[in-house]
Parts: structure tokens; C-alpha cells; sequence
């Protein structure tokens, strides 16, 4: 009978060390996807403030002004992991068109961010890290 008990709770400690073994992989699993989400709505929320700064530098400024050059830059606060590269695009490139009595440019504006910046600048093809977050949204201008 005494080999029979302990071939039971040497079972029992075998299972009971199984359940714990994929518990924490389980938990380790939860803690990355909650990490990547936390991460993927802070890209989210650095390219939109890129989009912000482009616009108020199209918007503000007075008459069809030119495009801005490509430029990267860094956000403060929660955000400060995350670069930002803004590009924008003018049509047409010089002058402007005509609706009725408006003289019209178009702007489309493009800010991609990222929390590991290749050089300084979004997007970054060559890293394979997991943590790695990006998003990328456009907006367009009339002025």
C-alpha cells in the first residue's frame, strides 16, 4: 500500500507542476499581447500628434505655402519612446488651382510612428523585435 501512495503523489506533484509550468507561460502570454495593445494605441496617438504639428505648420502659415521637408522628431511625456516621421506632399507642386473663386493647394500629409526608429526615422524594416510597434496615418489639406 505505501508504494501505491507514493506513486499516486508523485503523480499528483507531476500534474500539479505541469498546471503551474503553462500557467506562467499563459501569463507570460497575457503580460506581451497587454504590452504590444499598450504600445499599439501609443503609435497610434504619436502619428496622429504628427499629423497635428504638420497641420498647424500648413494651416497656419499665410497664402499656399510649399511643403515642409521630410522631418523626424521625438515626442515629450508618454510618448517619448516614439519617433515621428512626417513627409507632406503638395498638388500641384507650385501654384495653385481654381474652384469658382478660390484659388485652392492641396496638402496630403503622411506621419508614421515607431518605437524603435531606424536612424532616427520611421518606418523600421530592419528590426524583428517583438516589442516593435508602428502605424501610419494620412491626412489631406486644403488651403
Amino acid at each position: 500500500m505505501r508504494g501505491f501512495t507514493l506513486m499516486s503523489m508523485l503523480f499528483i506533484l507531476v500534474a500539479l507542476a505541469a498546471l503551474g509550468t503553462a500557467l506562467a507561460a499563459l501569463s507570460q502570454r497575457q503580460q506581451l499581447g497587454s504590452a504590444g495593445e499598450l504600445a499599439a494605441a501609443k503609435a497610434y496617438q504619436a502619428a496622429f500628434a504628427g499629423l497635428e504639428v504638420g497641420s498647424q505648420q500648413i494651416l497656419r502659415a499665410t497664402g499656399q505655402p510649399a511643403c515642409f521637408a521630410t522631418r523626424s522628431f521625438t515626442l515629450p511625456d508618454q510618448l517619448s519612446d516614439f519617433t515621428v516621421t512626417l513627409t507632406c506632399l503638395r498638388t500641384p507642386s507650385s501654384g495653385t488651382v481654381t474652384d469658382g473663386d478660390q484659388l485652392l493647394a492641396f496638402y496630403t500629409l503622411q506621419a508614421t510612428a515607431c518605437n524603435l526608429s531606424n536612424a532616427g526615422t520611421c518606418p523600421n524594416a530592419n528590426t524583428a523585435e517583438p516589442t516593435y510597434a508602428e502605424r501610419q496615418l494620412s491626412r489631406s489639406l486644403s488651403k
